[in-house]
This record gives C-alpha cells, structure tokens and sequence, in this order.
C-alpha cells in the first residue's frame, strides 16, 4: 500500500461475530433501547418535578444525557455492520466516531468528578450548601464539564486528523484514537506523549479530585454520629458505584491500548473494549433510579400514570 494512499479501514472484530450475527444484533439492539430508554426516563423524571431541581439530581441528569451520546456513539453504527457484509468505514467516519467516543469519555469523568465535588460539599458543609452549589454555579459545572474535554481533546485530535495512513485493519468494533495512529505511515512517539500529557488533564486530575472530596468525606464520617455515617453512606453510593463501574471500563481501554492482550480470547477482548461506552450508560440510570427515592417514587408515578392512560384509551377503543 502507498503512503498515505489509505482512506478507509476495516474492522476485523466483526469477522468474529459472524458464527452468531443476528443474536449479537438481537442482543446489541435490546441493549440500546434499553440504555436510550432508561436514560430518558431519568431526564424526563427530573425535568418535569420541580422537586428534583438540586444540583444533584441536575448533574444526574448531564450523566443521563451523556450516556445516550456515548450510546449513539456506537451501537448504531455496530447494528450497521453486524447486517452487513462489509466491515469497510470511511476515514471521515472513523474520526468522527473517535471524537465522539473520546469526548463521551472524557465528559463522564469530568461530570463524575463535579458529582463528587457536590457530595463533598453537601457532607462536610452541609449548612453552605446552597450557598456553594447555586444555580449559577452548578450551571457554570456543567458547562465547564462540557466544553472543557471537548476542546482539550479537539486541539489534540488536530494531530491525528492531519496523519496520513498505510494500514486499514482495525481490531475492534470501532475506531479508536490510539488504534488509528498506529495505522499512521510516521513515527508516532510524539503524538503518545502527546496523548499521555492529554489523559493527565481529562482523566488523573479529575480521579484524583474524587479521591479527595471522598478522603475528606471519609474524615468526616469518622468523627460523625451513626446516623449521619448511614446518611454519606446512602447519599455516596450511587455515586460511587458510578464511579467505579466507569474506572473498570477506562482500565480494560487502557491494558487493551498499552499492553499485548494476545493471550486473551478474542471475544473477550472485544467486550473489554466496548465495556466503558455500554455498561455506564445501562448501570448509572437503573442505580439512581432504584437506589435514590425521590427519583424511584417519581419514576413509579410515571409507571402508573402511564397505564392509566393506557387503560382509559383501551376502554375508549373498546
């Protein structure tokens, strides 16, 4: 193949797929439905109770929100192939699926850590929380959370759209950052340490910001009463539940990206690597959902009005 001659690439986890293709399509598109579903029922539950209108519950929500652009980031384009013969994608449509899958990444973290500011705040200054956490400043978070991956990694991602490439096999189900540039016809020891310098700013300083707001939560709880342990404990665990199903996500990306995974069966090497983009999405609204009440109740209100409708327009039909 010519230098820089290459302008589509082919994703040859697929070809291990094809013994059973329309019970991974089956399982993939429930997956989907389910994620999209579950995260717009949360959004709505939040949106349309006023009730629900605390920095938490709308720092819960971007979550909701970010969870469906990562989902869209991937399973439609993987119910694509999965129906079709060829495993071919465009050069333009793999970057923009890199950026897209890069950018939910870096978001999530960044939103998990403002979560985790608030929950430091809400446990060890409890009587300044609104204070702290205005409607002005959770807004400005929010914004921050964001706009800030989404540019830090946009100036890095200049360096991988202007790469020209002389290989087009691909071992996943999507095009990653990292599997592209070692696609690339040049050198590429600047542009890792380039992309080590990146992660450091939108994932290390974001977790060691969680570590902290739970290291002060922890101290707090060791001087507080039972009942206000039990409290941090079930106003925390969502959160950190969030928190580490993500991190198990970002570290099977991580020994896949920078290690030799050939003794790993391949199969499992394709769910490690779509692990961080599918089950944050399905887990987080289904755990804050069950596991906080004032979510839960609105949600089974939703439920019963919904069947009361239903009811009164099968009576009407009938």
């Amino acid at each position: 193949m010519e230098n820089g001659s290459v302008t589509s690439f082919i994703l040859m986890a697929y070809t291990q797929l094809e013994d059973h293709r329309y019970v991974y399509f089956t399982g993939f598109l429930l997956l989907f439905i389910i994620m999209v579903l579950a995260n717009v029922v949360l959004i709505f539950v939040i949106y349309t109770n006023r009730s629900l209108h605390e920095p938490m519950y709308f720092l819960m929500c971007n979550l909701a929100v970010n969870g469906i652009y990562g989902s869209i980031s991937l399973l439609p384009s993987v119910l694509g192939y999965l129906t079709s013969q060829s495993y071919e994608m465009s050069l333009t449509a793999c970057l923009l699926q890199i950026f897209c899958i890069h950018t939910y990444a870096s978001v999530e973290f960044n939103i998990l850590a403002v979560m985790g500011y608030d929950r430091f705040v809400a446990i060890c200054q409890p009587l300044h929380y609104h204070q702290i956490m205005s409607h002005r400043k959770v807004c400005a978070l929010i914004a921050f959370s964001w706009i800030y991956p989404c540019i830090l990694f946009g100036l890095y991602f200049i360096l991988t759209v202007q790469r020209t490439f002389c290989h087009r096999f691909i071992e996943k189900l999507h095009c990653t950052n990292f599997e592209l540039v070692i696609l690339s016809c040049l050198e590429i020891s600047i542009h890792s340490i380039v992309g080590l310098v990146v992660n450091v700013f939108l994932i290390t300083l974001q977790f060691l910001m969680i570590l902290f707001s739970y290291a002060q939560i922890l101290e707090i709880c060791l001087f507080a009463s039972r009942d206000s342990q039990k409290k941090a404990i079930q106003t925390c665990t969502p959160h950190l539940l969030a928190v580490i199903n993500y991190a198990v996500g970002c570290f099977f990306e991580v020994i896949q990206s920078r290690f030799n995974m050939n003794h790993v069966p391949y199969k499992a090497r394709i769910f490690m690597s779509i692990y961080f983009l599918i089950f944050p999405p399905l887990f987080n609204p289904v755990v804050y959902g069950v596991s906080i009440q004032a979510i839960r109740v609105q949600i089974f209100k939703l439920f019963i009005t919904c069947k009361n409708k239903v009811t009164q327009l099968s009576v009407m039909i009938n």
